[in-house]
């Protein structure tokens, strides 16, 4: 390769990561969202950029998991498998949602049972009991959980 072909090659790769970074800093994103944005791009200049970045922290699944299932705590009414669907559909791997679920178990089923009592109380006003235990089951509640709400 000579200077021109190397400067030229330089010269993409910097327009690819100012595209990624811009992309990455407007919303949190996943390896994969990443991926699939830039699809159109070389794969070797993507992987190098992708790699450049995960160096330097700016893509992180495992941090993305975190900050994700925080925001949904505070914000949403969900169930532990709506949330693994969630992040399933945004390129999480199995390996890693089952790691992360596996070491904050109790904060999820504590959020879990919350977010059933919440869905039950709002949803008990205006229809009956059946159509709520029913709604819960499809939201995929685990049974220990609805448990907990039905014996109240």
């Amino acid at each position: 390769m000579n200077f021109m072909e190397n400067f030229e090659q330089a010269e993409k790769m910097d327009k690819l990561r100012t595209k990624m970074i811009k992309y990455i800093l407007y919303k949190k994103r996943t390896e994969q969202e990443i991926r699939q944005k830039f699809s159109e791009e070389d794969p070797n200049m993507i992987e190098d950029a992708i790699a450049y970045f995960k160096e330097l922290n700016y893509i992180n699944d495992a941090n993305y998991i975190q900050k994700s299932v925080q925001e949904f705590i505070h914000l949403k009414n969900l169930s532990i498998k709506e949330i693994t669907y969630k992040l399933y559909q945004k390129g999480i791997t199995k390996t890693l949602l089952e790691e992360y679920i596996a070491q904050h178990q109790e904060e999820l089923q504590a959020y879990e049972i919350n977010s059933a009592k919440a869905i039950w109380n709002k949803k008990i006003q205006n229809t009956d009991e059946n159509s709520v235990k029913e709604f819960l089951y499809k939201k995929g509640y685990l049974p220990e959980t609805l448990h907990v709400i039905f014996e109240k």
